[in-house]
């Protein structure tokens, strides 16, 4: 089976003045997973969103963007339209309806001002265009009965939910995550994880006709069961590994050193903890321990595994 890769961290480093904060990491994401990336506090999570998103070069290494299957990678060098990104504090016009709110994205990459002014009739037909797009997303994220409503006037899932939508219809190559559902009740971010859970099912539906998964998730999250739960594979970067015995004088930063596949779930899946109990004791053993003594290389096994026919869903 052969895998396109959507996403590349080659030997990215960082550091903010003489503290190191991140050190060789490298990655790739094929297109249509969905990446949980994990790890302790301060291990440098955020660090690599930025570096991905592009607002934060890392000072050493590079990332690459493939925008589709038959597109050259292209070196990220600032923030572009190929990265959707979604925080925990969503930000939505207020004003705006929910329709509105996710069909404002196309709107300022497409026209202007000028256009709209001088060129009503068009611009009108162009609208008609966004808000369909914008209607069938909510549709796919459960939204379709709420794209009249403020802001004001959802549920703090429902807001989070146009967020995502505001980045999706903007077809980024991938979408990345960076906690975003840490500010709502357990109910609430049950529901968002089954929501993610359906996007990848459609990703798996597209993959097995022959065509491009058009979702690829990059989530961080600091919860382990929501990680294995709605990742097709877990990635963990921790400070706590043997840099002394890879000759390093002072801690480098933190490094990938758990990066697995993870059993996939449908959305109607009943939680079965017990089934995370093995891994999340292995994570928690590998990226949370702060003196273990290890190779950093030991579990990261992921191409291993692919090439053992052990991934599910889009990873077959």
């Amino acid at each position: 089976m052969t895998h396109h890769i959507v996403l590349e961290c080659r030997n990215v480093s960082h550091r903010f003045g003489a503290k190191a904060v991140l050190h060789d990491i490298d990655l790739k994401i094929i297109r249509g997973e969905i990446v949980a990336l994990v790890g302790p506090s301060g291990c440098g999570k955020s660090t690599l969103l930025r570096a991905i998103v592009g607002t934060h070069p890392p000072e050493q290494g590079q990332v690459y963007i493939w925008e589709s299957e038959t597109a050259q990678g292209q070196a990220v060098s600032g923030p572009g339209r190929d990265r959707g990104m979604v925080y925990q504090h969503y930000a939505l016009f207020p004003f705006l309806t929910a329709r509105e709110n996710v069909a404002i994205g196309p709107m300022l990459d497409q026209t202007g001002i000028a256009f709209r002014f001088f060129r009503y009739r068009r611009w009108r037909q162009l609208r008609k265009t966004h808000l369909a797009q914008a209607d069938a997303l909510l549709e796919t994220l459960k939204l379709a009965d709420a794209g009249h409503l403020y802001p004001h006037e959802m549920s703090g899932g429902m807001r989070q939910r146009v967020a995502i939508a505001q980045a999706l219809i903007m077809k980024p190559a991938i979408l990345l995550l960076d906690e975003p559902f840490g500010a709502l009740d357990e109910a609430t971010r049950e529901e968002l994880q089954r929501m993610l859970l359906n996007l990848y099912a459609g990703n798996s539906a597209a993959k097995a006709a022959g065509k491009e998964p058009p979702y690829t998730i990059l989530i961080v999250t600091h919860e382990l069961n929501e990680a294995i739960y709605v990742g097709d594979r877990i990635v963990a970067l921790s400070q706590y590994w043997d840099w002394q015995g890879e000759g390093f004088p002072h801690a480098p930063g933190a490094t990938v050193v758990y990066d697995r596949v993870s059993p996939v779930f449908r959305p109607d899946d009943e939680r079965d903890y017990k089934a995370f109990l093995q891994q999340r004791k292995s994570i928690r053993g590998v990226a949370f321990e702060a003196h273990p003594i290890q190779d950093r290389h030991e579990n990261v096994r992921f191409w291993e595994e692919i090439a053992a026919g052990k991934g599910m869903g889009v990873l077959q």
